[in-house]
């Protein structure tokens, strides 16, 4: 496919040139390698762990070493490392004295040069989102997510996986889909060895272990690890219910509490009872009817046909039978 749109892209361009007066063979020879040699650039610049691409190469080398760790610049007075210069240059301020602007919400620190820096951070703990979508409004913290937002509203999906044919909205969700079919899980939590295709999905893990938990309920100063888990709390407080049932109107306040609600109109019963085959269609629904099996009397006295829940209340039972018998040879002697 990938083939295809260059040799396509190609023709166009060759179209372009194809009858200017004038023009020698040589200078359309000129632009068609000028073409193919940007396509390569193109290519070079996106990175083969996770898809991200890149505008230099230079960019791209210095993005790696989130992926292999590298860290070739150490400071000479406490021996930490870093993996660009600049973030050495800034450390080492500490050192220095120089005054540093703290997130007061996780003690992240920030050069004086780097204020803006400090503000644009605080607003991951704030909530307060910049940019605004002109189609429905939507606002988001960063320009970079409003940007791949969009892509929703155009229905622009350019990028397809060549197993299954799903297509995506951007080449950086292609990456992380293939990963699906190849099995790859490159980043591994060295507290319990569970793997993960994206360094994000290992580091959002890795708050299990350490605890951290730097998203702060404004209403009641609860923490969670994971924004998304704030903004689910914080429709407690203000009563928000933006997922709406498009057969009764019904709202919810969290996407699964919908689905499990749409299964009542869809009819949707997944939840099987592996003793009777009866279904249902939320498990706790499933666990709740499997606790009439489990009160069932499935141990029987072979003596008197009373029926036990328990084995071992079986064979206290038993027991009786068990002392009856000598008895009853007693009376026949």
């Amino acid at each position: 496919m990938e083939v295809k749109e260059e040799s396509e892209e190609l023709s166009e361009v060759e179209e372009e040139h194809h009858d200017k007066p004038g023009e020698k063979p040589s200078s359309r020879s000129k632009t068609k390698n000028t073409f193919l040699k940007k396509r390569r650039d193109k290519k070079s610049t996106i990175c083969t762990q996770c898809g991200k691409s890149f505008s230099t190469k230079q960019h791209l080398e210095l993005h790696m070493r989130v992926h292999t760790g590298e860290k070739p610049f150490t400071c000479d007075q406490c021996g930490e490392s870093f993996t660009q210069k600049g973030h050495l240059k800034s450390h080492m301020k500490v050192h220095t004295g120089e005054k540093l602007h703290i997130c007061d919400q996780c003690g992240k620190s920030f050069t004086t040069k780097q204020n803006k820096s400090l503000e644009i951070h605080s607003a991951v703990h704030t909530g307060e989102k910049q940019f605004a979508c002109h189609e429905c409004g939507k606002t988001f913290l960063w320009a970079s997510n409003l940007k791949k937002h969009l892509t929703v509203h155009t229905k622009e999906k350019p990028h397809s996986c060549s197993v299954c044919g799903k297509s995506f909205s951007l080449l950086y969700y292609l990456y992380e889909h293939e990963k699906t079919h190849t099995g790859v899980r490159e980043y591994m939590c060295f507290e319990c060895e569970k793997t993960f295709t994206t360094a994000n999905h290992l580091k959002l893990h890795q708050r299990i272990h350490n605890g951290e938990k730097p998203y702060k309920c404004s209403q009641c100063d609860k923490r969670f690890g994971q924004l998304a888990h704030l903004k689910t709390h914080e429709r407690i407080h203000t009563g928000e219910k933006p997922y709406k049932c498009s057969h009764c109107d019904k709202r919810f306040g969290q996407l699964a509490h919908l689905k499990t609600h749409e299964k009542i109109h869809t009819g949707e019963k997944p939840y099987k009872c592996s003793q009777c085959d009866k279904r249902f269609s939320q498990l706790a629904h499933l666990k709740r009817h499997e606790k009439i099996h489990s009160r069932e009397k499935r141990h029987t006295c072979d003596q008197c046909g009373k029926s036990f829940t328990i084995k071992s209340n079986l064979k206290i039972h038993m027991k009786i039978h068990a002392v009856e018998k000598p008895h009853h040879h007693s009376l026949k002697s």
